[in-house]
C-alpha cells in the first residue's frame, strides 16, 4: 500500500470494514409495531366472531412483524474482516447469515462503485444466476470477488478499495526466502 507521501506502508496483519444501513431501522420499528399490534389483539380480545379469527389475526400479526423485525435486523449492518488466510463476511448484530472464503479459493478481487439494491432485487443475501452472490446493506461502493469455481461474491462495504487493495497483496505469491541448505 502506498502512503501519500510516496513511502510504501505495510497491509494491516487484519483489514476490517462495514456498512451500515440506517434506513432498515424503520422497517424494523414497522415490525415491531405489528408484533405490538398482535399482543394487543391478544390481551385486549373483544372479537365477538370467535376464538379462531381472533387466533389467526395474532398469530399473523406477531408471525409477521417477527419476520419483518429479524429480517430487517439481519441486515442493518455487514462486517467483513480480511486476514491472511479468510475473509470473512458477517450480517446483522448476531453475525448471521455469515460467509467465510479461504483466500485460496479467491483468484480476484474488484472495485465496483455503484453496487445497488435495485440491481440484486433488494437488501439481504441474494442470489442472481447472471450475477452471482452477493450481501447488500446499502447502495455505494463494494467489492466484487472472483472465485476459483467460476462464481462471484460481491459485497457493499465501505473503503471497498482498501479491501480490494488488501485482498490483492494477499493473493500475490510470496516471494521464496533464502535457502535453508547448508553449502556443501
Amino acid at each position: 500500500m502506498r502512503h501519500r507521501h510516496g513511502e510504501t506502508i505495510p497491509p494491516p496483519d487484519v483489514w476490517t470494514g462495514r456498512a451500515t444501513n440506517r434506513v432498515q431501522w424503520f422497517l424494523a420499528l414497522i415490525g415491531a409495531a405489528c408484533v405490538a399490534f398482535g399482543i394487543a389483539l391478544a390481551v385486549e380480545s373483544a372479537w365477538e366472531s370467535g376464538v379462531a379469527p381472533l387466533a389467526m389475526a395474532v398469530v399473523g400479526c406477531i408471525a409477521a412483524g417477527l419476520l419483518v423485525l429479524f429480517g430487517t435486523l439481519a441486515f442493518v449492518h455487514v462486517a467483513l474482516r480480511v486476514d491472511e488466510e479468510c475473509l470473512e463476511v458477517r450480517c446483522g448484530h448476531i453475525g448471521v447469515p455469515r460467509r467465510r472464503i479461504p483466500l485460496s479459493q479467491v483468484v480476484g478481487a474488484e472495485f465496483a462503485p455503484h453496487v445497488t439494491p435495485r440491481h440484486w432485487g433488494g437488501w439481504g443475501y441474494r442470489w442472481r444466476p447472471e450475477r452471482g452472490t452477493a450481501v447488500v446493506v446499502r447502495r455505494g461502493e463494494g467489492l466484487i470477488l472472483r472465485l476459483g469455481d467460476g462464481h462471484t461474491f460481491t459485497i457493499t462495504v465501505d473503503d471497498a478499495e482498501a479491501a480490494v487493495q488488501v485482498i490483492k497483496n494477499r493473493l500475490r505469491p510470496k516471494a521464496p526466502g533464502p535457502s535453508a541448505e547448508p553449502a556443501p
